[in-house]
């Protein structure tokens, strides 16, 4: 399977929050992707990154990913109760209204991180003369995105809709940071889809530097949100505060990998052997005969006949 999704910088391994959120997935569950940083706008210019390659299937968007990653035994979320997995859809529902807006003005709206960081390094991933087209049509993109979920009465401005957004980011993230507490994860010490998800949006506003930076600055007052999108760089994507691989953890990294799908389809046959073992009848053991010796203790067995 292969994975084509926008590159990495800053210290992280994709600087886009959907793309992140599918690595961060994979990392999680064990899915053997390869990953394909893009070079050509020809999939960005339709809008459909990251796309999952496997053989003859094509596939786009986060959640269409997931599913088809779940299909092939490649479940993050084998161990969560009905509950939680519906826990699960409120939060990416939270995230996506609250703080998705949020994340694309930072990134695509806002003029001054714009210029200096977004187009720039955007532009700098693909193609001539694309890279100079590109850029401003994502930006209008996300504009209208914006506007279209934001802009209604009572917030007619851009300036009214500006304020409003940051303010339901901020309430977000204090939501994530109460709901994560203490916890490694947010379902224990076990990463799931919800993690993902949540990495992949906070990542970006973590770790990239832009010159206006309110929404990071809220971000960093919050030290357990940052501790969990640091830990799973370290141990998941081996990656240091510099953003690159300590020496050797890229074999160890692999092995870990390896091993990680093989319990999974360890634990898939041992399900099916244990439902086999339930749906068969159950008959009580039967008890072996005693068998006795015949009279005349050892002299009259078989083995002694045979003795010289």
């Amino acid at each position: 399977m292969e994975l084509s999704c926008w590159g990495g910088g800053w210290g992280l391994p994709s600087v886009h929050p959907e793309s992140l959120t599918v690595m961060a997935y994979a990392k999680f569950s064990g899915a053997p992707l390869t990953v394909n940083t893009i070079n050509s706008s020809w999939r960005a210019r339709k809008g459909d990154v990251p796309v999952l390659i496997s053989e003859d299937i094509v596939i786009s968007q986060p959640a269409k990913i997931l599913n088809f990653l779940r299909k092939q035994k490649y479940n993050a979320d084998y161990e969560l109760s009905a509950k939680q997995g519906a826990d699960t859809l409120a939060y990416i529902a939270l995230l996506e209204e609250k703080l998705l807006p949020s994340l694309l003005h930072t990134f695509w709206v806002d003029a001054e991180n714009y210029c200096s960081v977004t187009k720039p390094w955007f532009a700098s991933s693909i193609t001539f003369p694309l890279s100079l087209y590109l850029p401003g049509k994502m930006s209008r993109e996300a504009l209208n995105r914006i506007l279209l979920t934001k802009g209604g009465p009572p917030l007619y401005t851009l300036t009214e809709v500006e304020a409003q957004i940051y303010r339901d980011a901020k309430e977000c993230l204090n939501l994530l940071s109460k709901r994560l507490g203490t916890s490694q994860f947010f379902f224990g010490d076990t990463p799931t889809t919800l993690d993902a998800f949540v990495f992949g949006f906070l990542a970006p506003i973590y770790k990239v530097c832009f010159p206006r930076v309110h929404l990071q600055e809220h971000l960093k007052q919050l030290p357990n949100l940052c501790r969990f999108c640091d830990d799973i760089l370290t141990c998941y994507f081996r990656l240091t505060a510099s953003g690159h691989s300590p020496a050797g953890q890229d074999t160890a990294d692999a092995n870990l990998q390896k091993l990680t799908q093989l319990v999974n389809k360890e634990s898939n046959l041992i399900e099916k052997m244990d439902d086999n073992l339930r749906k068969s009848p159950q008959h009580p053991p039967r008890k072996l005969k005693t068998l006795k010796l015949a009279a005349g203790g050892e002299e009259g067995s078989p083995l002694n006949r045979l003795s010289p």
